[in-house]
């Protein structure tokens, strides 16, 4: 196999045939939905390595589970609100015939997860009705191969440690088929900033001027003060949070996977997060990293270990990049500074 990966034409997930993704955002609340959209039910898996998560529809995943298949993947704003999107999604699909057959009946399988953005500065008056069931429809109606990155879909009103988080994504394309993509909604506690410094820790893993020509760090990192190492403000500050963030993601692959296999590459494309966000997988944070996998490569190859480490490696740069990404395409938010409008003056890209 060549293994010359590059960024696809599009550096977004989509560069993997028969995904789409839809997204909505409503402007008052500070809030959005991201819908990864399949045109046929793929193998999946997830990893959840956060103290606070917020999902639906997780448990099915599991290797040892009946349901081998699903039909979407959500990604919202909104906390437990935002589990509605899913919802709204789940019966938008069940009425075009999609899902799970159960005798006649259909039940789209529709894992999700919710990132924690009430307190952004959005109005969230909403009263006895959320906004998320509507933005999850848009989201379906608006499915495409080209979508916004930044303050976009689940990243819109997202923060990232000191700086506006946002919604992010990359590809890794092999000289012989292999594709390879991430999208991440980046809402994290830790920073993806490094101390002292205008690069992202993402830098070493740029790709084609995707964050804007990362300057090299310009002299060793202070790791004495864990509050400067970490965000750049007083430990105190992280201190009652609990559930207050949540880094939430999808990588995906055109190769075929057994439902085993992909949970081993959600496994390894944690390390993205690690690579690209300091701390990560605090008990503030819900991580979590689906996997996805539409099975029209690679169906001959028997070395199976060979395949999954290979697919893992480059889904973690991948996911990396797509974080770095997220918060390098953001824009300022109320009082949450862009990435670029704080660090913008040394990129090496104007």
């Amino acid at each position: 196999m060549k293994h010359n990966f590059r960024p696809g034409p599009r550096n977004r997930i989509t560069d993997i045939e028969s995904i789409r993704v839809g997204q909505a955002e409503d402007h008052e609340v500070w809030t959005g939905v991201s819908a990864i959209l399949f045109d046929s039910p793929v193998v999946a898996a997830v990893d959840v390595r956060g103290g606070a998560p917020g999902t639906r529809d997780t448990d099915a995943l599991n290797p040892s589970c009946l349901v081998d298949r699903v039909d979407a993947i959500v990604l919202s704003g909104g906390s437990v609100f935002g589990l509605g999107a899913s919802s709204a999604i789940t019966d938008a699909l069940a009425a075009k015939g999609i899902g799970f057959p159960i005798g006649p009946a259909r039940a789209p399988i529709v894992p999700s997860a919710v990132l924690f953005d009430l307190l952004n500065g959005g109005d969230k008056n909403w009263g006895d009705k959320s906004p998320y069931a509507d933005l999850g429809r848009r989201a379906l109606e608006q499915a495409t191969r080209d979508f916004a990155l930044g303050n976009a879909g689940a990243g819109f009103g997202a923060k990232a440690g000191p700086v506006k988080g946002g919604l992010g994504s990359a590809s890794s394309i092999s000289g012989d088929g292999l594709q390879v993509g991430a999208l991440v909604a980046v809402n994290c506690v830790g920073s993806p900033v490094m101390p002292g410094q205008s690069c992202l820790w993402a830098w070493p893993f740029e790709q084609a001027n995707e964050l804007g020509g990362q300057p090299v760090p310009s002299g060793p990192i202070n790791f004495d003060s864990p509050e400067e190492a970490w965000t750049g403000s007083p430990l105190d500050s992280l201190t009652n949070r609990a559930g207050e963030n949540t880094t939430i993601g999808v990588v995906a692959t055109n190769a075929r996977l057994t439902k085993s296999e992909a949970l081993r590459v959600a496994m390894m494309a944690q390390d993205g997060y690690a690579r690209s966000i300091r701390p990560i997988h605090t008990p503030f944070d819900g991580d979590t990293v689906f996997a996805a996998a539409t099975g029209v490569w690679g169906r001959d190859i028997e070395n199976r270990a060979d395949l999954v480490n290979r697919i893992g490696l480059v889904a973690a740069d991948c996911l990396a990049r797509a974080v770095a990404r997220g918060v390098y395409e953001a824009s300022t938010l109320g009082d949450l500074p862009a990435y670029r409008e704080v660090h913008g003056k040394n990129l090496r890209v104007k």
